[in-house]
């Protein structure tokens, strides 16, 4: 069974474009029950400004096409609140959606570590009062996620697994990207002369 996440990032982008995950989050919370998709908030990456990115679980049997209506890049029209005057009111965020397995077979069981923990948040109803939440640990790659959505420690652990796969396998697209960059600049740094062997 696939588990349906998707990431909110304003990559590189200024302090606005972290403002913009905020609205961006914001405005999907707000769409979604009315489309009877649930949103959920698994992880933050917050800061000062709103949020460098935020990753959500999806659910609902609408989730699919709701969000093909918001992948992509999301304009958020606003003038700097950081920055008086400054002329530009337009800031780019990042929604890409990832589906990753409940149980990904590529991970190690003996590679992994579970501990339980208490949720923590701004307290209610949603916020378990029980150690049902799991700080998750892949050992050979030092990744680390925490994960209290779900109401029992079970969930929480496959959820965990699945987070942990998930950046994974971005950390492998970002070194297969690396490579590929490293291998254009070759086409610019050939040394004409120096040679390491000559062939005649």
């Amino acid at each position: 069974m696939l588990l349906t996440l998707v990431q909110i990032t304003a990559a590189q982008g200024p302090a606005e474009c972290e403002r913009a995950v905020d609205m961006t989050l914001r405005a999907m919370l707000r769409d979604a029950p009315k489309h009877h998709v649930e949103l959920q908030l698994v992880e933050e990456n917050a800061t000062a400004c709103g949020y460098k990115s935020v990753l959500l679980q999806v659910r609902g049997e609408p989730a699919s096409a709701w969000l093909a209506q918001w992948e992509g890049s999301v304009q958020c029209v606003f003038e700097s609140p950081f920055r008086p005057g400054h002329r530009r009111k337009n800031w780019f965020v990042g929604v890409r959606r990832c589906e990753v397995p409940e149980l990904d077979a590529t991970l190690d069981e003996r590679d992994l570590r579970f501990q339980a923990c208490r949720a923590s948040g701004k307290g209610g109803q949603h916020v378990n009062t029980t150690d049902s939440a799991v700080h998750a640990t892949h050992l050979p790659s030092g990744i680390a996620v925490k994960v209290m959505t779900e109401r029992s420690q079970h969930a929480n652990k496959r959820l965990a697994r699945a987070l942990i796969a998930m950046k994974l396998q971005q950390m492998a697209e970002q070194s297969a990207d690396a490579a590929r960059h490293d291998r254009n600049q070759q086409h610019w740094s050939l040394e004409r002369g120096n040679p390491v062997r000559v062939l005649r």
